[in-house]
């Protein structure tokens, strides 16, 4: 099975448990104001590779992932946009005892329950709460994240759920509290996190000649990010 794949950042700390070999997949259905990563959406853009030798660059790293409860992260983009080198590449990684994570928007193509066998950890991004919200930014229906969601409470899979906060859009009392109340209807949830809103990828949206969505808005502060931290 051949994948797309954008990059590899081989000794990461923020995505998931111990040292991680992240994996950003190419292709992504949202389209959200702050995307970061624009360059990662095209499904058809990237490297061609193999599941198996996705695999064997992995496992140059095993020593690493047994000393820090490190293993396997698959983000993107996002890895739900390619199912079935998906699930060949977990199923790979599971078989040589390796710690599983998918770093996801819960918007991909469907498989979610195959793709939940052989997935340990999942990093959950919420973009908002209700359907306004979330058509206003990522310009699509929330219904595919409620599809993913209800397999992901089936799965019983341990869960960290992340959420940009954005001034303007989802930095007010009401939403946070909103958004609180959303994730008590998640199963397994050990960690949740405010990201704060950053400028970081701009420069991708003028090297590509996309129109950057919230010109104008300044960085969310980190005090701003602790004061709404104690609502939830």
């Amino acid at each position: 099975m051949i994948g797309r794949i954008h990059s590899i950042e081989t000794m990461g700390l923020r995505d998931g448990p111990g040292i991680r070999f992240v994996v950003f997949f190419q292709g992504c259905q949202l389209r959200c104001l702050y995307c970061h990563n624009p360059d990662t959406w095209d499904l058809n853009s990237g490297k061609e590779i193999l599941a198996k030798a996705l695999l064997e660059k992995a496992l140059r790293y095993k020593s690493y992932f047994k000393k820090s409860g490190g293993g396997i992260t698959c983000s993107g983009g996002d890895p739900l946009m390619q199912p079935k080198f998906l699930i060949e590449f977990l199923k790979l990684c599971k078989e040589n005892g390796l710690h599983t994570a998918i770093d996801t928007s819960g918007f991909g193509k469907g498989n979610y329950e195959e793709i939940l066998k052989y997935t340990d950890l999942v990093i959950l991004d919420i973009k908002h709460v209700d359907n306004e919200g979330y058509k206003k930014i990522t310009g699509r229906d929330i219904k595919e994240f409620k599809k993913f969601t209800q397999k992901l409470n089936e799965s019983s899979k341990n869960v960290w759920i992340r959420h940009v906060v954005v001034p303007g859009l989802t930095d007010n009392k009401k939403h946070i509290q909103r958004f609180k109340e959303m994730v008590k209807g998640f199963k397994n949830v050990e960690n949740v996190e405010l990201i704060p809103y950053h400028t970081l990828g701009v420069n991708k949206y003028e090297a590509m000649g996309i129109p950057y969505k919230l010109n104008g808005i300044e960085q969310m502060s980190k005090e701003r990010i602790k004061e709404l931290e104690k609502l939830l």
